[in-house]
């Protein structure tokens, strides 16, 4: 079930790039190792690649927006086992799993067609 349409998509690429970048920040984890390289390389990039995706918010049109949404299921699924792939679990693990499960949940709910245009008939 298809029930976010691409320019929502869009929005919530540019939002959570920021969120995501900024959480060692807002969340109190930032020393500048993997807990918090991570997320700010991830959250960064995806604004990067959302400029660069052809689809209602992006800026050059130049990726696909179906290998948008692959980058953005491997970031997603990159961002959730991070914590215990670079050993830090023990001391945050909640918010990258949280952050990467919902970046996979929205490539899974996005449509990938645009909503098409109506045209308004000419009645009068």
């Amino acid at each position: 079930m298809k029930i976010i349409p691409r320019n929502v998509h869009g929005v919530l690429d540019y939002v959570v790039g920021l969120i995501v970048a900024a959480s060692p920040w807002l969340f109190g984890f930032a020393d500048h190792g993997a807990a918090t390289v991570i997320p700010v390389v991830l959250g960064l990039g995806a604004l990067l690649y959302s400029l660069l995706t052809n689809y209602e918010l992006g800026v050059a049109r130049i990726i696909p927006f179906q290998l948008h949404l692959v980058i953005d299921f491997i970031s997603g699924i990159l961002l959730a086992v991070s914590p215990w792939l670079f050993n830090f679990s023990r001391r945050i693990y909640w918010l990258h799993l949280v952050f990467g499960l919902l970046e996979i949940l929205v490539v899974l709910l996005s449509r990938v067609r645009s909503a098409p245009v109506v045209a308004r008939a000419a009645s009068r």
